[in-house]
């Protein structure tokens, strides 16, 4: 599931995660939604991302912050 959303490679945005397809950096979601700002105005920001790569990004982010090894997983990345 995640390589058909998110690409990450050192020719694009110098390897910071995009949404795949695109030069829009996963980060900008998650900035606009902690701003408040709707998934659907930051659809409008970003028309290159679609609705499916934003649900199928937050549902990749569910599954890892519910994860039973969240602490693992904490402890690699931290």
């Amino acid at each position: 599931m995640l390589p058909d959303v998110i690409s990450i490679s050192p020719k694009v945005m110098g390897g910071t995660p995009v949404f795949k397809g695109t030069r829009v950096p996963v980060q900008s979601l998650f900035d606009h939604l902690e701003l408040g700002i709707s998934v659907d105005d930051f659809l409008d920001d970003f028309p290159t991302v679609s609705k499916e790569q934003v649900v199928a990004t937050l549902k990749i982010a569910e599954r890892l912050l519910t994860a039973t090894n969240l602490n693992t997983i904490y402890e690699a990345v931290a």
